[in-house]
């Protein structure tokens, strides 16, 4: 067991992530970071950039997990996974660099870009194999900005067969739906305006972020992106950008329109996650107490979902003792999972 700092990866499509664990396995730092890795290699290299330049002394591991494989910069998974492990090796150092796996444990480069399957999108893995560890039974439900995990966790075990993401989405554990990327045309086809039923524009005018903003759940520095429009990250510019997903223009309705439009979109995406976790709960069943451990920047969902499932929560960073950020503890979770997992060499 390192007993030097380790930094915990996640590299995913969208932010990177990081946390530091110190020699006593504390967590002393978390960091998030916008990574539209979509758009090039050069934004992974400028998001390490800036994390790396805080550090006070270089790590003497790093663990690594990742999500970023999937995006459309590369041909496929298998050529996403070799690239991000390359650039990480070249830029940590190879020899201290190891690569989560889920099941299988850790693999080195070499390993690892011969077995790219194993090491595509294992983020979620982590973090329930760090619940496992410190709790007996329980559902992870991880909301993130895209994503949201359901993972039951029982007898100390990360309690599902599923593997690859088309695997986790027949068996309801990966919902895509978050909390500030997601467009609200994929979270229903129509909504209810002054009494009546509309359609929704088929267009990219509004995301989550714009409902969780106008309703004032969202945290701050939780949207790292650009805005659908490009415009204001504000109350009004969001009511604005909600109003032409039902073809109007904000000062059209009552500011009290839009927020009860708002709150029917948390509502339908609430309801999308609370089916996707029946089907979890109907196919591995967990005691009446067992607590839905909430994670990641949309955690608050999270709790809300517990209360219709009529069950107690915990908090993700409950899990770890003392840290330096609780919220954003809970926002980095598959970082420091893998920096834990690593530490304790566990897989």
């Amino acid at each position: 067991m390192p007993t030097e700092a380790v930094l915990g990866w996640d590299v995913g499509g969208a932010h990177l992530k990081a946390a530091c664990l110190d020699g006593a396995g504390r967590v002393d730092r978390v960091w998030q970071e916008a990574c539209p890795l979509w758009r090039g290699l050069d934004h992974l290299d400028r998001a390490l950039d800036r994390i790396l330049g805080e550090l006070a002394a270089p790590p003497a591991q790093h663990g690594v997990t990742m999500t970023g494989e999937m995006t459309d910069l590369f041909a496929d998974r298998k050529s996403g996974v070799q690239s991000l492990v390359d650039r990480l090796c070249h830029r940590l150092g190879a020899e201290k660099v190891r690569f989560y796996a889920g099941p299988e444990g850790w693999l080195n480069a070499g390993s690892a870009r011969l077995r790219p399957q194993w090491v595509a999108s294992a983020n979620w893995h982590a973090s329930a194999a760090l619940v496992a560890a410190r709790l007996g039974e329980g559902l992870l439900v991880d909301v993130g900005s895209t994503t949201c995990d359901l993972i039951p966790i029982r007898g100390r075990q990360v309690a599902t067969a599923s593997e690859g993401d088309a695997e986790r989405l027949a068996a309801g554990e990966l919902v895509y739906g978050g909390v500030v990327r997601t467009p609200l045309m994929a979270l229903a086809d129509g909504a209810p305006v002054q009494g009546r039923w509309l359609p929704l524009m088929a267009e990219h005018f509004a995301t989550s972020a714009d409902v969780y903003r106008i309703l004032g759940w969202l945290p701050e520095h939780a949207d790292l992106q650009d805005s659908a429009d490009g415009g204001p990250k504000t109350v009004a510019a969001s009511r604005t950008r909600l109003a032409r997903m039902v073809g109007r223009d904000a000062a059209e309705l009552p500011e009290a329109a839009w927020t009860e439009l708002a709150a029917w979109f948390a509502d339908a995406q609430l309801t999308r996650m609370a089916r996707a976790a029946r089907q979890v709960l109907s196919r591995t069943l967990l005691r009446a107490d067992a607590p839905l451990v909430t994670a990641g920047t949309g955690a608050f969902l999270g709790e809300r979902l517990a209360a219709r499932l009529g069950r107690p929560t915990l908090a993700f960073p409950a899990l770890l003792g003392e840290h330096a950020d609780p919220e954003q503890s809970g926002w980095c979770a598959p970082a420091i999972a893998v920096g834990w997992l690593l530490r304790e060499d566990r897989p």
